[in-house]
């Protein structure tokens, strides 16, 4: 498609973006946007430097290659650079989501959808609340020089509850949020809306404040999810280690990292916000093992960083849009399940926590999650309500106190929110896994 100069090494990155974006207000409409929108990111490499460019206006695309090779320097050798070795020549039509495009769903059919469900979200303590709707569908193109040529699609679409609840000083807010792939998927049941209001009402007028210790606890999916991403994830991301040798040593593949019945893992092929065929430089999605059975496995990769590390490519290189370059990120991370039923993860627990629900979390060495939503736990049974500002730990002894991990796996997707790296924020990711238990951490 495109005209390539020998002695370099270039590549094309096209995505033609499709956005819906519906926001109510306590019941009234506040923002209503569609946009569309085709750029194209463009890269030479002449094996000494990196010369990028990102255009709106794909008709200029040969005329940009030509201008960047001008600033590079012909390589006759380019072929046998290392990173240039380690590309991928994949050759690949992949339309998965064209028959249920969103693109395809009226407008007035969207709106409907949370205006209705807004409608039955109602509490006498709640004050404020907010309804959303969000869509995306990208179709993406690939070229190298090295001969790839690539179509694939990505699409996700959801709703997302919000509501503020208040009794006397107090108050919460809890947010009911559902993403999918198809528009059918959004809707909740009766019952389902009832029972969200019913535990925020309840959590608001009968939670009290914990008693800061140290204390077993167990994780719902969405919480062992941010802690694989958060935790752990992003020091998979091996660009932190470059050039530093003490985090080099401290992830050692093969070294014993945690308990033996974890196993955390990374992969693209989940339909949902962490789907990812492709990378943004044309590598296929892989299966990739970042612990496995407590033991460091694997790490994220780009062409870059594989090359210096020595290793295989993972199919990580991803920017958010086509106004930046690709850098090493994650894509559906997840703890792999277990053999224990909740039941039996509470069980011996004698006086701990059950975290619900999370406002947000983060974390490197340290890691922190701040819960919303969270329960005592006391002889085995799930008890009252409990106000949690933080529960925190040091990853590396987290890791080595996980003593239960659950057999009910959920790979979950977002259409709000996303992760943040660098100046690339937000980044649609995917993340989950089931209950798992930690024998002691912090709690605030």
């Amino acid at each position: 498609m495109y005209s390539f100069q020998r002695g370099f090494y270039t590549d094309v990155r096209i995505e033609d973006r499709f956005t819906t974006r519906l926001q109510l207000q306590n019941g009234q409409l506040r923002e209503a946007k569609v946009t569309a929108e085709k750029k194209a990111f463009i890269r030479v490499y002449d094996g000494y430097m990196w010369y990028y460019a990102s255009t709106d206006d794909v008709g200029t695309v040969q005329q940009t290659i030509q201008k960047l090779y001008a600033y590079a320097q012909p390589n006759e050798d380019i072929e046998n650079d290392p990173i240039v070795r380690l590309y991928e020549v994949n050759r690949d039509e992949k339309l998965v989501f064209a028959d249920r495009c969103v693109k395809n769903i009226p407008l007035g059919d969207k709106l409907k959808l949370i205006t209705e469900t807004d409608g039955k979200l109602k509490s006498p303590l709640c004050g404020f609340q907010t309804a959303q709707y969000l869509d995306r569908y990208s179709l993406y193109e690939f070229y190298s020089s090295k001969g790839a040529q690539l179509k694939y699609d990505f699409q996700t679409c959801g709703v997302a509850y919000g509501m503020a609840f208040t009794r006397g000083e107090d108050t919460m807010r809890e947010q009911l949020s559902k993403a999918r792939t198809s528009f059918g998927e959004l809707s909740y049941t009766d019952e389902e809306l009832k029972e969200f209001v019913s535990r925020c009402e309840d959590f608001i007028q009968n939670a009290v404040p914990v008693t800061a210790g140290s204390y077993p606890v167990v994780f719902a999916p969405i919480a062992t999810g941010v802690f694989a991403h958060e935790s752990f994830g992003h020091k998979s991301e091996s660009d932190f280690m470059l050039g530093d040798e003490e985090m080099a040593k401290e992830w050692a593949i093969g070294k014993k990292v945690a308990s033996p019945i974890l196993t955390i893992r990374e992969r693209g092929v989940f339909e949902g916000s962490g789907y990812v065929p492709y990378d943004d430089e044309g590598t296929a999605a892989t299966d990739t093992y970042l612990i496995r059975e407590g033991v460091l496995a694997g790490r994220l990769h780009s062409a870059a960083t594989a090359a210096a590390l020595g290793e295989k490519l993972t199919g990580n290189a991803r920017a958010i849009n086509c106004d930046f370059e690709p850098i090493v990120r994650m894509t559906t991370t997840y703890v792999e399940a277990g053999k224990s039923t909740f039941e039996e993860l509470i069980a011996p627990i004698k006086h701990g926590y059950y975290i619900y629900s999370v406002k947000h979390g983060s974390g490197m060495s340290t890691f922190t999650i701040a819960p919303n939503i969270a329960y005592e736990i006391v002889d085995g049974k799930i008890g009252k309500p409990v106000k949690i500002a933080v529960i925190t730990g040091n990853v590396f002894e987290t890791l080595g106190l996980i003593d239960g991990v659950g057999k009910d796996k959920e790979i979950l997707s977002f259409v709000t929110g996303g992760c943040g790296k660098m100046e690339q924020f937000p980044l649609n990711v995917g993340m989950g896994g089931p209950h798992i238990r930690v024998s002691k951490m912090n709690v605030q």
